[in-house]
């Protein structure tokens, strides 16, 4: 799997088979396959929904799933310290997808929208893909680029709309049986109405309870979680 230096790692978790895709079909459709559909697909896609969506989760899995058909990928949030200048995207134009996270933190940067612009214009030479995410779709920002204003905007939208609580459900129950756990709804229900609901911090609960559950060989029912949870506050 090739990646730029500056890139970021994706999270080997975030695959397409880990993402519950609830009422959001048509996003995963778009996304899914996307390097071996090649130039039948749009240049640019604009991923938006609200935070904790699974818009990074998404980014990442058509990353890996480039990497792995054998193409060059890059991931690149813009939340990352060590991305916080334009010159990350440096030479991404070479690679045959690139996937930017937080669009929406460096519009109106005038350095920054050169650079995604400059970027653009690379990728389309080349025959690559740009994929986005942002809390909101290319209209609703600040654009001062007005030919990146354009391109953006052009591009195939996709909107990520939130799961429902039954939904939720059922996407921790699929993250937990991916790491050989059953968890039965009243418990998913359970951290569910008492943690936010972001999947990546349920997630990193279900990795303290895989390992509370392996060593007192139980089952992740309530009572079993209430009792790890009490553990963690003593500690």
């Amino acid at each position: 799997m090739e990646q730029l230096p500056l890139g970021v790692r994706w999270r080997d978790q975030s695959v397409f088979e880990s993402f519950f895709t609830g009422p959001n079909q048509l996003v995963v459709k778009e996304l899914h396959g996307l390097y071996d559909r090649g130039q039948s697909q749009p240049a640019v896609l604009w991923i938006w929904g609200a935070e904790a969506t699974g818009k990074s989760h998404l980014l990442q899995a058509v990353c890996a799933e480039t990497g792995a058909a054998g193409g060059r990928a890059g991931y690149f949030p813009l939340n990352e310290e060590a991305l916080a200048v334009p010159a990350a995207l440096a030479g991404c134009e070479q690679l045959d997808l690139v996937c930017i996270d937080d669009l929406q933190r460096v519009a109106g940067n005038d350095d920054w929208e050169h650079a995604i612009f400059n970027l653009y214009l690379g990728l389309h030479e080349q025959r690559g893909h740009l994929v986005v995410a942002a809390t909101s779709p290319p209209a609703a920002l600040n654009w001062q680029l007005a030919d990146l204003r354009s391109r953006l905007s052009a591009a195939l939208i996709l909107h990520l709309r939130p799961l429902s609580e039954a939904d939720h459900v059922a996407a921790l129950r699929l993250r937990a049986g991916l790491r050989g756990l059953e968890i039965p709804d009243e418990t998913a229900v359970f951290l569910l109405r008492r943690y936010p609901r972001d999947l990546r911090s349920l997630c990193a609960l279900l990795d303290t309870f895989d390992s509370a559950a392996l060593a007192a060989q139980r089952r992740l029912t309530v009572p079993f979680i209430k009792q790890v949870i009490e553990q963690r506050r003593e500690d």
